[in-house]
């Protein structure tokens, strides 16, 4: 017994000695669970950690008056144009302007050599001295012979050709003066002047070129840029709309030069910003393009920073109608799909309903709402990507242009 005793004790007592090691470390793991909430007699309910619904920017539809625009390709022309042609021959000496310059009309452009037409004029006007001096003596020979026709001294037939030839000489002055007038016209052709005042294109010819006015040789182009003409096409339904809506002043209008009112356009430039100044519709045209249905319109436009230029391509933004009342609403909040176009709104305890709309023209980066909507309902325009769930709730903040964040911080009480 005592042996047995003896042979067991050293086993035992290792055992009972891990026991007392690992009884201490159990306490304290168990003590830490339960001051870090891990004992299930301290677990918050199942529902206390959900997220709080999510923000969505939203807007309140209201109705407004609305103007109803259309927008049209168009092509920009000078008000006025003035080609510059020879109307001599000759050699062009000199040029007398800055190209792409302004020009005042009367202004000397070139200069032709007039030695030609110096030397005709003086030859006119030696003719006319001679055919003056002509004049003279067969005057004084037919006021002579008259008092002796009377006396009988000369003959009628003596006399009356002393009359006819006073007549031709009088027709041979006439002639003469009429010569130096052509040939004062030419001298001054070979003086080239602008026609009008604009601003003149590059030179088309050099000194020493030979111009003719046979030819009538293009020599620079003119044109007056400080207002334009902008001219584009719309189908004749519209056309008809458009003068019917005018006529019934529906229409924003301008006062014209003839003090008829005129419908107001807007000028959209290649980086889409618009002219600061507004243009007016000058007319339309009488027919109709019978290959396109189109009707050639034309308006015109300020231009005095000279921001168009003949030839280029604008947009022209025209004012068609004013719906009385209206909604619009960002581009953003409204999808749009074969099916027909629809919007969020905020229903019952916050809840987003699909709302079917019947959606207008565009008015810049807005549609306008015809039918569907209610005034003062609630459209989400801003937030869709926290919607990860279908028909949750959410709460609305209103939207402005600025990031949802900075709306959300400028209405903390919202949180």
């Amino acid at each position: 017994m005592p042996t047995k005793n003896a042979s067991l004790t050293p086993r035992a007592l290792s055992t009972g000695a891990r026991v007392l090691y690992l009884i201490p470390l159990v306490i304290a793991v168990a003590a830490a669970l339960t001051a870090c909430g891990g004992g299930t007699g301290d677990r918050p309910a199942a529902g206390g950690g959900a997220p709080p619904p999510p923000q969505v920017g939203v807007i309140s539809a209201q109705q407004q008056a609305v103007a109803l625009q259309t927008e049209l390709p168009g092509r920009v022309e000078a008000l006025r144009t003035a080609q510059v042609r020879a109307r001599v021959n000759g050699v062009v000496l000199k040029r007398l302007f800055t190209e792409g310059a302004e020009v005042k009309a009367g202004q000397a452009l070139f200069q032709i050599d007039p030695a030609p037409y110096q030397a005709a004029l003086d030859s006119a006007q030696a003719n006319l001295a001679k055919a003056q001096a002509n004049l003279s003596q067969a005057a004084a020979q037919a006021e002579r012979n008259k008092p002796l026709y009377e006396g009988r001294a000369i003959s009628q037939q003596e006399y009356l050709i002393s009359v006819a030839s006073a007549k031709s000489a009088e027709a041979d002055v006439a002639a003469a003066k009429a010569a130096i007038t052509g040939a004062k016209l030419n001298l001054d052709y070979a003086h080239v002047t602008a026609p009008i005042s604009g601003r003149i294109g590059r030179a088309l010819v050099t000194e020493g070129a030979l111009v003719s006015a046979a030819e009538a040789t293009q020599l620079a182009l003119v044109q007056q840029t400080s207002s334009v003409f902008v001219n584009f096409t719309q189908s004749a339904n519209e056309v008809q709309q458009m003068r019917r809506a005018l006529n019934a002043g529906q229409l924003r209008k301008l006062a014209s030069k003839t003090g008829q009112p005129a419908a107001e356009v807007r000028i959209v430039l290649d980086d889409g910003s618009e002219l600061k100044q507004a243009g007016r519709l000058l007319f339309t045209d009488l027919s109709v393009d019978p290959s396109s249905g189109q009707v050639m319109l034309r308006a015109e436009v300020a231009n005095a920073e000279a921001q168009l230029l003949p030839g280029q391509y604008v947009r022209v933004r025209l004012v068609q109608a004013e719906l009385p009342a209206g909604i619009l609403l960002p581009q953003q909040a409204v999808k749009r799909g074969n099916q027909g176009d629809s919007v969020l709104v905020i229903g019952p305890d916050n809840k987003p309903l699909n709302r079917m709309v019947k959606i207008g023209q565009a008015a810049g980066n807005q549609w306008v709402v015809l039918d569907g909507l209610k005034v003062g309902e609630q459209v989400i325009v801003d937030g869709f990507q926290k919607m990860f769930v279908p028909g949750a709730p959410v709460t609305p903040v209103p939207w402005s242009a600025a990031p949802l964040s900075a709306a959300s911080a400028a209405n903390p009480s919202s949180k």
